[in-house]
This record gives structure tokens, sequence and C-alpha cells, in this order.
């Protein structure tokens, strides 16, 4: 069945519309992790800094 002009532009922006959603979708859950990675770096340093700490203490 022959589909109408307008029918195939809506259905095309429709799709396009949907593919820019996903890939920035996709770039923002990239971002955001690096954001935890970085975090988690961060928290894994304070954390083994305290733990020298206070080995040196005790030792």
């Amino acid at each position: 069945m022959r589909r109408s002009r307008t029918e195939v532009g809506r259905w095309r922006m429709q799709r396009q519309a949907q593919r820019r959603k996903a890939r920035w979708l996709e770039g923002q859950s990239r971002r955001n992790m690096r954001i935890h990675v970085i975090r988690k770096c961060q928290v894994n340093k304070q954390r083994n800094s305290l733990l020298f700490a206070i080995h040196d203490r005790w030792a």
C-alpha cells in the first residue's frame, strides 16, 4: 500500500526524533558513568589515606 507524502514525512521525523533521543540518552549515561568512576576513585583514595593514617599512628 502506498503511503501519502505527509505520512512518510511524519514517519521519518518521528524516527529521527527517536534516534536523537536514544543518542542523547546514551551520551548521558556515558557522562554519568564517568562521574561515578571519578567519585568512586576519590572515595577510595580518601579511604586508603585514612587507613594508612590510622596504621601509621599505631605502628
